[in-house]
């Protein structure tokens, strides 16, 4: 079993980290930039910065707390949000992003992978889709959750990994926020149609929904949460300590750099 990634998300807006339930009732959490230095400084693998309302606002992603947050952590960085050209990737690649998320934007130009890959490699291209059950399918939404795309969700994945994404980041609305665990059944049926990384976000509520994610399907590369780790419900040492115990390989510092107490608010 490969190592696996634990993975802090920053949903931003207006320059804020926020949370909600079901992409809904968002309230304020911290600021990105204290709270990726946190992360980093704590141990987590990678660190994920979602504008969540550049789409929904049609417009670009705010890019000046992009490169504090950037030039404050030692991890690697996946940006999303507003994500429409190649224009877009350019832009928040230099300013510290490693890896684009693109969701709307491949929505509208599914072209968008296809030329992303081609230019930075597809180990820079994320697909992120937010998928919910409608009448018994896995249905793709856009604009954070707002848009029914009518999108089958494996279909759409397997076709946006053969154009050249090489990461999946899986969100299923039916379980964002609730804290029952992550949504198994939904994450089976994408680690069983596509060859590259996915990654699992979405329900979240104790360490042991994580062990359990890893142990019923070890073809997940990483968990991704955000409240649980915000509000300091999971400390990242304890996380990676129990994956251990588990006989579930990850990353664990002996001794985290900087200040790692309590999560900033």
């Amino acid at each position: 079993m490969i190592t696996k990634r634990i993975i802090p998300c920053l949903d931003v807006r207006d320059g804020r980290v926020v949370k909600g339930v079901n992409f809904t009732g968002l309230r304020d959490v911290s600021s990105p930039v204290a709270l990726g230095k946190y992360y980093s400084d704590a141990g987590a693998d990678e660190l994920v910065f979602y504008d969540i309302t550049a789409s929904a606002e049609g417009r670009r992603l705010f890019t000046d707390v992009l490169r504090e947050v950037a030039r404050t952590i030692f991890i690697p960085l996946t940006v999303g949000g507003g994500i429409n050209t190649l224009e877009d990737f350019d832009r928040v690649l230099k300013c510290g992003a490693d890896k684009v998320s693109v969701n709307s934007g491949a929505i509208r130009d599914p072209n968008l992978i296809l030329e992303a890959a081609r230019r930075y490699g597809d180990q820079c291209v994320v697909i992120s889709a937010d998928v919910k059950r409608v009448e018994g399918q896995f249905r793709v939404f856009a604009r954070g959750g707002r848009d029914d795309t009518g999108l089958e969700a494996i279909g759409w994945l397997k076709k946006c990994v053969g154009l050249g994404a090489g990461e999946v980041v899986l969100n299923s609305i039916d379980t964002d926020g609730v804290k029952r665990g992550f949504d198994l059944e939904m994450l089976d049926a994408v680690c069983n149609a596509v060859s590259v990384p996915v990654i699992a976000s979405g329900g979240a509520g104790c360490i042991e929904d994580f062990v359990r994610l890893f142990q019923t399907l070890p073809k997940v590369d990483a968990g991704l949460a955000a409240s649980i780790f915000h509000f300091g419900e999971v400390k990242l040492q304890d996380l990676k300590a129990a994956l251990a115990e588990n006989g579930i390989p990850a990353r664990i510092l002996s001794q985290a750099p900087g200040s790692a107490g309590e999560s900033p608010r």
